[in-house]
């Protein structure tokens, strides 16, 4: 009697397997990739964000892509240099928008772990940078490398041909994360307001 060779279901059940998966990636790849790109996308404390995007005059997608890009919508973050929270404020940042906010020593610097008033302070950093720059690259340098930086380098010509937005940013660390900021903000737009997407 001859014996069957127990290798050949097997071989054969991985042969459709594979060409099961190879279908669904070239069939439903595309809504996978769109269900990763969202997943990774979310929108997140939309009580908070909105009510203060809209009290600083920002676009609340914007204020998402700097959750997104900052902590990743985690709320015990905390950088290497310090910085907390949802939107990463350093202490002397949330000392100075706390001033600026008028708010009273109930405030301190452990509610940056506190979701509404980490969005709160952020966004009306957010806000501040972007009336003082109105140009989303030069606000989110700010953001970054701090008031006084930008400032310099806008008053370099080699940097900035006006004197009020930057054409090169000379930080390789701070042009990354407007790069960041900048597509975060694009796959936002795309995912939740198409009509408004950036080209």
């Amino acid at each position: 009697m001859k014996k069957k060779n127990k290798a050949v279901p097997v071989i054969l059940a991985v042969v459709l397997i594979t060409a099961a998966l190879a279908a669904g990636a070239y069939f439903g790849g595309k809504n996978v990739y769109d269900s990763y790109i969202a997943s990774e996308h979310p929108i997140k404390y939309q009580e908070y964000v909105e009510r203060y995007a809209d009290e600083y005059g920002l676009d609340k997608y914007l204020v998402y892509a700097f959750i997104k890009t900052e902590s990743g919508f985690d709320p015990e973050a905390v950088s290497g240099t310090g910085a907390r929270g949802l939107m990463q404020l350093m202490e002397i940042t949330f000392d100075w928008v706390k001033f600026r906010l008028g708010d009273g020593d109930e405030i301190t610097y452990d509610d940056m772990f506190d979701p509404e008033t980490n969005i709160r302070y952020g966004a009306y950093l957010v806000g501040f940078l972007m009336k003082k720059y109105e140009d989303i690259d030069t606000a989110a340098a700010a953001y970054f490398s701090g008031v006084g930086e930008v400032g310099d380098w806008l008053e370099n010509s080699e940097y900035s041909s006006d004197g009020v937005h930057l054409d090169r940013i000379p930080s390789r660390n701070a042009a990354h994360y407007v790069n960041k900021i900048n597509d975060a903000y694009g796959v936002y737009l795309k995912l939740y307001a198409p009509e408004r997407n950036r080209k």
